[in-house]
């Protein structure tokens, strides 16, 4: 490990504990926060984290100004139990309509910001189980307390059913790796994939957003680039259960990252942006042809109606 990341360790990386909810209110100042739960199918879990967020940080203490939850399409009720719950639901499709959407998580989070107004936008996922508090206002913290940081990273434990220490398999497999070898800086990052993320809308709104699944991956890796390591810092919040998907879902999402990090190293051209998996048929396996997300959004401040909306 490099020692400018042992040091970045030593001097970034905190505990939710470190920094009480009195301490952040004060800290505020004015400036505003928005949570952001990007939403597809999620009506088992979205209520309850909808719930957590009002109860603990904008009734009891007023942290968190806004809570809208981003559907990007859903089929069940996801919608309604986050407005009962609390939440401003918008619809991914009704944001930019003069932009055709493009299916991806990256796409409702780049969308987010036009419907967002907080000078801190946090984004968690909506599938998380046990929710604490803390996924917010840990990693909010930082952003209120220390004026040189711009982008804050949950860290956890992530349990695969009852093991624990087992979850994050795309993370150890593509993308640690990834990040160890061709941007070794960000070496120290626990969870770089993970979902649950906030940062200045300053610094966002000059980032651009891979639709899909590299999302995450690519704001980091850009977030380096942009504002350097001293910006950046992690937060640990204990312990993230959610639902996990199957092996071919993590294949296709180890593709999409694949596909981000070679665009950051090279801006060069993918010969072949589609990934071939197998299914095992009746008359053998069968090969099944996926896209590789490919697209990115542009940096929301270049957006005409984005653009109109600041200098109104």
């Amino acid at each position: 490990m490099l020692d400018e990341v042992e040091r970045w360790l030593a001097t970034r990386s905190w505990s939710a504990a470190d920094r009480p909810l009195s301490a952040l209110v004060t800290a505020k100042r004015g400036t505003t926060v928005s949570v952001v739960l990007p939403a597809l199918d999620e009506e088992a879990t979205v209520g309850e984290i909808v719930r957590v967020i009002r109860r603990e940080l904008m009734e009891r203490v007023p942290l968190v100004d806004e809570l809208v939850v981003v559907d990007s399409g859903s089929t069940d009720r996801t919608g309604e139990v986050a407005a009962a719950a609390g939440a401003r639901v918008v619809h991914r499709d009704e944001v930019l309509p003069r932009i055709p959407v493009l299916p991806g998580k990256g796409e409702v989070l780049w969308r987010s910001l036009m419907v967002t107004r907080g000078d801190v936008v946090c984004f968690v996922d909506a599938d998380l189980r046990d929710f604490s508090a803390d996924f917010v206002s840990g990693i909010v913290g930082p952003l209120l307390t220390d004026p040189q940081v711009q982008f804050v990273k949950a860290m956890y434990d992530r349990p695969l059913g009852e093991t624990a220490g087992q979850g994050g398999r795309v993370t150890e497999l593509v993308a640690r790796p990834l990040l160890n070898l061709h941007w070794p800086q960000l070496a120290g990052f626990v969870q770089p994939l993970g979902g649950e993320y906030a940062a200045r809308r300053s610094l966002l709104e000059r980032l651009p957003f891979p639709v899909g699944y590299g999302v995450e991956l690519g704001l980091l890796v850009d977030a380096l680039h942009t504002v350097g390591l001293d910006a950046l810092a992690q937060v640990d919040v204990g312990t993230r259960k959610h639902r996990h998907q199957d092996g071919q879902a993590l294949g296709r999402m180890a593709a999409a990252i694949y596909r981000t990090a070679q665009l950051r190293l090279s801006r060069g051209h993918l010969v072949r942006p589609a990934l071939t998996q197998f299914e095992r048929g009746k008359d053998g396996f069968v090969p099944r042809t996926h896209a590789v997300d490919t697209e990115e959004r542009p940096p929301m401040r270049e957006i005409d109606e984005y653009a109109a909306r600041r200098a109104a």
